[in-house]
């Protein structure tokens, strides 16, 4: 079995900065895609920035030029810098990891959520 646990989230004034960070154990082989996702209240699930295990990112057009994702392979951790925070950035941000586990079983698991608001 495959956890995460998330950290980071917080409260911030809106242009500050915050760091989410996504730590993965339990029974990993390897991992393919580290992804941070969010959801505002009353919206779908979004993805927000992701990471493959061949260095690609992508960002959703919302966050270009103020988000980072970024990953540590060897420790297991995806981390997410987020910089110039709106207040529409408020939501609770999970982080997802996609691998094989033991016996080479798919995983597909996800953080808890950690809550992210950007006070105007």
């Amino acid at each position: 079995q495959v956890q995460l646990v998330e950290s980071g989230g917080g409260l911030v004034q809106a242009g500050g900065s915050l760091r989410l960070s996504c730590v993965a154990s339990g029974s990993i082989f390897s991992i393919n895609t580290m992804a941070w996702y969010r959801q505002a209240p009353g919206k779908q699930r979004e993805c927000v920035a992701g990471s493959s295990s061949a260095g690609t990112t992508n960002y959703a057009d919302a966050v270009k030029g103020r988000f980072t994702i970024s990953r540590e392979n060897t420790k297991k951790i995806v981390y997410l810098q987020m910089t110039s925070l709106r207040p529409e950035d408020t939501a609770v941000y999970y982080c997802n990891v996609q691998g094989r586990g033991a016996g080479a079983a798919f995983f597909n698991t996800w953080g808890q959520g950690t809550q992210v608001t950007a006070s105007s």
